[in-house]
């Protein structure tokens, strides 16, 4: 008689803190599972009260919340399949990171996790203890699983300990965020601890946007020898039944479907769609508000939150002054018109007169320097965070990488807001990105098709508009140049040495680097944004804000 066992993989979006709303998904994916005939349901790494929680973790009321709703999950779960789902575990008041397995109403298995990430977005090792390895546990007499816990898998030692000790099938739960191009990363990593183990492996990560993180699933199932048998999409809730048999030469899974993954332009704007979108949804707010400058940093956050939301809940606002060009004021109209978002004009001259007033007293004869147009953004932060009071909208900020990263924003200007959709997109590829979504179009986008960021936003030399006849260009080195440096220095921790030997001019190289220590407080300050780098500011990239050091080669 042939062996066979059924599991079904929930690739969910879990919300961090809603254990109740958590719970409710891990049951519906319960009873699908039970449905299809599986004898598992298996969700993602600390599901049951989302991830990640920081510090969340250590409050003794919390676990107690997810410890009720845990029990509560083995009672309505006690007849039909086994569910596995992760969470928090205090055992002689020591917390891990733990899997817990429930079936026939009991508490059938718990893996406690070994390796415990501490590095780019990643605490762990401050939240959580190690724990020793764990061994395998079988359902209904099947397969017997192993379970290591996310980064237990990008390591040999779990897994082979795992399958020595009888495992037979390797069901990984992850809490995996996405960075660009991080999925070929993942699958070999994973096709190596299937190839050391000779096991099949089913590779789980959950889906979904949490503060500048985004969870972008891509669970997928290897046979031995690295042989795709099932993918699911990314970026999306999928479930997959899957069957395992036993062959000659041990448990196999039955082919399934195999999604296919976009490229990585589709994957940036992707993640910061979804992210604005959950972050909406999560923390409560329907509708946004954005200053709309004619610019191309305005312009592709107008659409990415148009394509997140849908054109009704996004207002434009264009606040001119007596540097905004012609050209800027039809450009930022053709954006919103393109769109399709409410559009509105409001001039900062009536504020900016009075406060100059205000001041004269103070300034005297003193030149006007950058403070004046400083003025200039901190008025637009000031009007755009009284609309968004007023109407309850969140304001969305629009600085990119390249910006924030020397410091050509305006902090409590143009850096104010609740949120920034492209504060991991540098410059250049802003204007990649802005070219790739006029000419594509996906089911998952609420804007329309076509051409909406209007072409001549994108062709036009980018400026503040903060002075007569103003460029980028007459602040900072040449975009590509700015980037390529930066590219070095942030993502790489390249030294100045490296960046000259790249092409680089040294003198732009150390003025680059000195903009980029001195600018730390701004980023402290700034609004949270979608992860799209494995060097994004924050938690990627934590530098002291006083710092005397530069690098003298």
């Amino acid at each position: 008689m042939t062996k066979i066992f059924r599991l079904t993989i929930a690739q969910l979006n879990p919300t961090v803190g809603d254990i109740a709303g958590n719970a409710q998904k891990a049951l519906e994916a319960w009873e699908a599972g039970k449905d299809a005939g599986s004898d598992l349901v298996a969700l993602p790494e600390m599901f049951l009260v989302g991830y990640q929680t920081q510090d969340l973790i250590a409050k003794p009321a919390f676990i107690a919340d997810f410890m009720r709703h845990l029990d509560e999950l083995m009672l309505v779960t006690a007849e039909g399949p086994a569910l596995s789902i992760g969470g928090p575990l205090v055992e002689d008041e020591r917390l891990y990171n733990a899997y817990y397995t429930l079936h026939r109403g009991q508490l059938h298995a718990v893996t406690k996790k070994h390796f415990l990430p501490n590095f780019n977005v990643f605490d762990e090792v401050r939240l959580f203890k190690s724990a020793g390895i764990g061994g395998p546990y079988s359902i209904n007499n099947g397969a017997r699983i192993g379970n290591p816990i996310c980064e237990d898998a990008w390591y040999p030692d779990v897994c082979e300990a795992m399958t020595e000790s009888g495992a037979e099938i390797l069901i990984v739960p992850n809490g995996s965020p996405y960075f660009r191009d991080k999925f070929a990363i993942r699958m070999n990593t994973m096709v190596s601890r299937v190839i050391e183990n000779d096991v099949p492996m089913v590779y789980l990560n959950m889906v979904g946007g949490q503060d500048d993180q985004m969870f972008d699933g891509g669970s997928f199932v290897l046979n031995r020898g690295g042989k795709l048998a099932a993918q699911l999409p990314v970026f999306e809730e999928a479930m997959a039944h899957l069957t395992f048999e036993v062959g000659e030469n041990g448990w196999f899974a039955h082919d399934a479907e195999k999604a296919t993954l976009p490229d990585s332009f589709e994957q940036d704007y992707r993640v910061m769609v979804e992210a604005l979108r959950d972050y909406m949804a999560k923390t409560g707010f329907k509708k946004v508000v954005l200053g709309l400058s004619g610019g191309i940093d305005s312009a592709i956050v107008a659409a990415i939150a148009v394509d997140a939301l849908g054109s009704d809940c996004v207002r434009c606002v264009m606040l001119p002054s007596e540097y905004t060009s012609q050209a800027s004021l039809d450009d930022a109209a053709a954006a919103a018109e393109a769109l399709g978002c409410h559009y509105d004009i409001v001039s900062i001259a009536g504020p900016r007169a009075a406060v100059t007033e205000a001041l004269a007293p103070l300034f005297g004869d003193r030149p006007a320097d950058l403070t004046e147009e400083n003025i200039q953004s901190r008025i637009r932060g000031l009007l755009l965070m009284a609309q968004s009071n007023k109407f309850g909208e969140m304001l969305l900020t629009t600085g990119n990488k390249s910006e924030v990263a020397v410091g050509y924003a305006t902090i409590y200007g143009d850096m104010a807001g609740g949120y920034n959709p492209i504060k991991d997109l540098y410059k250049t590829r802003v204007f990649e990105i802005a070219r790739w979504r006029n000419d594509h179009h996906r089911d998952w986008m609420k804007g329309p098709k076509g051409e909406v960021v209007p072409v001549a936003i994108i062709d036009k030399p980018p400026s503040a508009e903060l002075r007569p006849d103003q460029k980028d260009s007459d602040s900072l080195p040449p975009y590509e140049v700015l980037d390529g440096i930066l590219t070095k220095l942030v993502d790489e921790e390249a030294s100045v040495a490296d960046c000259v030997a790249a092409g680089y001019d040294r003198e732009t190289v150390k003025r680059v680097e000195h903009l980029l220590y001195i600018s730390e407080y701004k980023r402290f300050q700034s609004a949270p944004g979608p992860r799209l780098s494995n060097r994004a500011f924050w938690l990627d990239r934590r530098y002291p804000i006083v710092n005397r050091w530069r690098d003298p080669s």
